[in-house]
């Protein structure tokens, strides 16, 4: 318990240290919040455009930190040899998992705040009250996991550069049939029905439910996210290699 308080609290310290990360996964998702709020490149529903775009912004502030981000540094840090050292300490490959998933919730939770802020600052009233807030936020929780677990199993079973290539690709594949900024309405029957059964897919249209509508966050959505939150760690902390 002490090594994994030790490391929780490293991984922490760590995260928020990646100045340049950090102006990543805050500033873009900031710059596309702002620019498809005020431009009409993409037709939206609803009668604000930020309705739509802050649900789907928040969803892909926790994918970029949680897939890209973690799965990038974690395996840097496995090609020079950082994770080698650790492998020696009573931490453990679990361990180790757990950690670097509370390292990238606190980030997630200031990008939360800022994005959510600046959200509202430019009109958009969620819906749901506090009671749609609560799920939400456990929903942005559980899929964290869900990222978390995917990048580092990336991380931990390829090349850093090959990881580094995954990462972005699997993030762009994602950003683009997800419908955190473009409707799935607009997407082929078969993949409205198919985004679903993925964990970006999931978040970002049960966010869209309950903030961005006021329905409920949808059962099949609640499975996929506990589904992938539930495998991909597990499967990341058993097929991880340190080297």
């Amino acid at each position: 318990m002490r090594a994994w308080q030790a490391q929780s609290a490293a991984e922490v310290k760590m995260t928020i240290k990646r100045g340049e990360t950090l102006l990543l996964t805050i500033g873009i998702p900031l710059l596309l919040l702002i620019f498809f709020s005020f431009t009409s490149f993409v037709s939206l529903p609803g009668a604000k455009r930020v309705d739509f775009l802050a649900p789907g912004i928040i969803a892909l502030c926790v994918m970029s930190t949680s897939l890209v981000s973690l799965s990038i540094a974690t395996g840097f840090d496995r090609s020079y040899g950082v994770l080698r050292r650790l492998f020696t300490t009573p931490l453990g490959t679990r361990s180790l998992v757990v950690s670097k998933i509370v390292g990238v919730v606190v980030v997630e939770l200031l990008q939360v705040l800022i994005v959510g802020g600046v959200a509202i600052a430019i009109g958009w009233r969620p819906h749901g009250g506090w009671a749609g807030a609560a799920i939400c936020l456990l929903a942005l929780l559980v899929a964290s996991i869900a990222f978390a677990g995917i990048g580092l199993l990336l991380a931990g079973n390829l090349k850093a550069e090959v990881n580094l290539a995954a990462a972005n690709g699997l993030y762009l594949v994602l950003l683009l049939v997800s419908g955190f900024v473009i409707p799935v309405t607009s997407f082929p029957s078969f993949m409205r029905h198919a985004v679903i059964f993925t964990p970006s897919g999931a978040l970002a249209s049960g966010l869209h439910n309950v903030v961005g509508s006021g329905v409920a966050f949808g059962v099949t959505n609640i499975i996929s996210l506990v589904v992938w939150a539930v495998i991909a760690p597990l499967l990341a902390s058993r097929a991880f290699s340190y080297e």
